[in-house]
């Protein structure tokens, strides 16, 4: 099955403190968690996935483990170094090769690298845990 951009979208805003920003215009979307700077008082956001959902051949960058993101290469066609991203550490993902479940998982498991890099107060504020995204 094929994950549409509309359904992509709805996941990625699912997660808690997550928002659609246009930092690099209208044609690609970027997705972000929010989390209380150090100050306490004012929220930055941390990409976990962008990409072009109103493209004709629909490609997501997702951020991965180094190793992971390696092995998801070599295993499918649709999975290459992230596209103008650091190629150590995002995939971009062809949704029309890539099983939306995979595709699904893969942004999952992005926000779930972006937050687990933040500190222990932020994570709390968006009810995240480690133990949690292990699941």
């Amino acid at each position: 099955m094929i994950v549409s951009a509309e359904s992509l979208r709805a996941a990625a805003l699912a997660f808690p403190g997550s928002y659609e920003d246009f930092p690099f215009g209208a044609e690609i979307s970027v997705f972000k968690v929010k989390a209380p700077s150090s100050g306490g008082a004012e929220w930055v956001g941390k990409v976990f996935a962008l990409g072009s959902l109103e493209a004709p051949a629909l490609s997501i960058s997702l951020k991965c483990d180094p190793l992971l993101a390696a092995q998801l290469r070599t295993a499918n066609p649709g999975i290459v170094p992230g596209y103008h991203l650091n190629k150590r550490h995002w995939n971009t993902v062809d949704c029309a090769v890539v099983d939306a479940g995979m595709v699904l998982d893969m942004l999952e498991d992005s926000y779930d690298l972006v937050v687990s890099g933040l500190p222990k107060k932020q994570q709390i504020a968006l009810k995240w845990s480690a133990d949690a995204a292990k699941d």
